[in-house]
């Protein structure tokens, strides 16, 4: 286990212009396009196998495998489309790493293509992050002007344009297949697989789709090494990455830390509960969409396996801490709202489950309905998960079955209260007469 902190993505981001690329290059950058670019492409792809790294954006497989699946070229084009469409409620680690260092993203980009045999690259943006967008294009703009985008980059004989693409703001588009269709002017929704991506996807062409973090990781791999990377983390979780902390913790923020580290440690680094008279009641590892864990979990340590294996999913590693004045059932009643929302409505469980889980919460929070709802909620869950078309159904359904697991007798409060228990202004940072209900 490690108490240390890795600054690697993160380094340099409180350079008061850290976002140029004068101050990446001061800190290696473009250091490792030059080496890549002197390597076999087979060579790229076997070094990111051999470090172990795991896709950044919640699923985890290994990122080289990936690459690999791509057929042979045929002599077409092939894509590589970067999935920054960070939309899980909690996450914050692309968002900000696009916005503090963009040229981490950009170079990943560059090296990720040549490795592929990719000409066109494509970054999928989250529509709403207006700031963040024209800093990617300035960065993209910089790349250009010092030849590390373009034709022929640094006399190597390799093209490479990358266009950044910003999106309408649907979460369903940050699943791979559904931002594909949105990138081709569809309406984002997720497409049957097989064909998987890497044989039929942008355009029908081979492509590979990866999240920001992932990209922004092969740099920093290529110039310090695959063993470099391997000797951080777990033995099958290898490497560091970004833990988002927000909610009731004193200094919420991102945290780079190697995988394997535990909540209890990183809570200490972030000066342990904002109230340190409340105890911590509830936590997401990965996000909204991951099974919630408790206090009994804060030496899980965080990776994919051990997470897995305490009944969650490491997912984006978004951690999300809630205290003991918090109403679990207000928050998960609250996570419904947003995937009710966000259900593209292509398939049935989903469009009509997510709506039925919403009534029966909303119902259940305000002390009506009956202890019947619980398992009747519990039935819905299992009629989603596993039976939808993508994984939003089943995300849908993690914080519902893991809060009834957890806190059934909160929910039972709520009905022999006739309402709500808690106070939500309790758990607020205002002042309580400042606030109404």
């Amino acid at each position: 286990m490690s108490t240390t902190l890795t600054p690697i993505l993160t380094k340099f981001w409180d350079d008061p212009q850290s976002w140029t690329l004068e101050t990446y290059e001061k800190n290696e950058g473009y250091q490792a396009l030059k080496k890549a670019l002197g390597m076999k492409p087979a060579d790229l792809v076997q070094m990111t196998k051999d470090s172990g790294l795991r896709g950044r954006g919640g699923a985890g497989f290994p990122t080289g495998m990936k690459w690999g699946f791509l057929p042979p070229p045929d002599g077409g084009p092939r894509y590589l489309v970067v999935n920054a469409d960070e939309s899980e409620p909690g996450t914050c680690k692309d968002i900000p790493l696009m916005m503090a260092a963009p040229q981490f993203l950009i170079e990943g980009c560059v090296i990720t293509s040549y490795a592929i045999g990719c000409n066109h690259a494509f970054i999928y943006l989250r529509g709403e992050v207006v700031h963040v967008y024209r800093r990617l294009l300035r960065a993209v703009e910089e790349a250009y002007a010092a030849g590390h985008l373009g034709k022929n980059i640094h006399g190597s004989g390799f093209d490479l344009d990358i266009t950044v693409h910003a999106g309408a703001g649907a979460y369903i588009c940050g699943e791979e297949t559904a931002l594909l269709d949105s990138l081709e002017g569809r309406r984002g929704q997720p497409r049957l697989k097989p064909p998987f991506p890497a044989v039929a996807g942008l355009y029908a062409r081979p492509t590979v789709v990866n999240n920001v973090e992932s990209i922004a990781s092969v740099p920093p791999i290529l110039l310090h090494g695959a063993d470099w990377f391997s000797g951080m983390g777990t033995e099958k979780s290898q490497g560091f990455g970004i833990f988002s902390l927000s909610g009731h913790v004193k200094r919420p923020g991102q945290y780079e830390a190697p995988l394997g580290i535990t909540l209890r440690e990183l809570l200490d680094m972030a000066g342990g509960m904002r109230d340190p008279n409340k105890k911590l009641k509830f936590w997401t590892p990965g996000g909204s969409s991951t099974p919630l864990f408790t206090d009994e979990h804060l030496d899980t340590p965080l990776d994919f396996e051990s997470v897995a294996a305490a009944g969650s999913m490491l997912g984006t590693r978004a951690l999300q801490i809630f205290d003991e004045t918090t109403c679990v059932v207000r928050a998960v009643d609250r996570w419904t709202d947003f995937y009710k929302h966000e259900s593209c409505g292509k398939c049935t469980p989903c469009r009509e489950g997510t709506w039925w889980l919403k009534q029966i919460l909303g119902r259940l929070e305000h002390g009506m309905g009956s202890e019947e709802d619980l398992e009747k909620l519990l039935d819905i869950c299992d009629n989603i998960l596993g039976r939808s078309f993508c994984a939003l159904g089943d995300g849908a359904t993690s914080p519902i079955t893991s809060s009834i697991q957890y806190f059934r007798e909160e929910y039972l409060a709520h009905l022999t209260h006739g309402g709500c228990p808690f106070d939500p202004r309790d758990s607020t940072l205002f002042a309580k007469d400042a606030v109404s209900a």
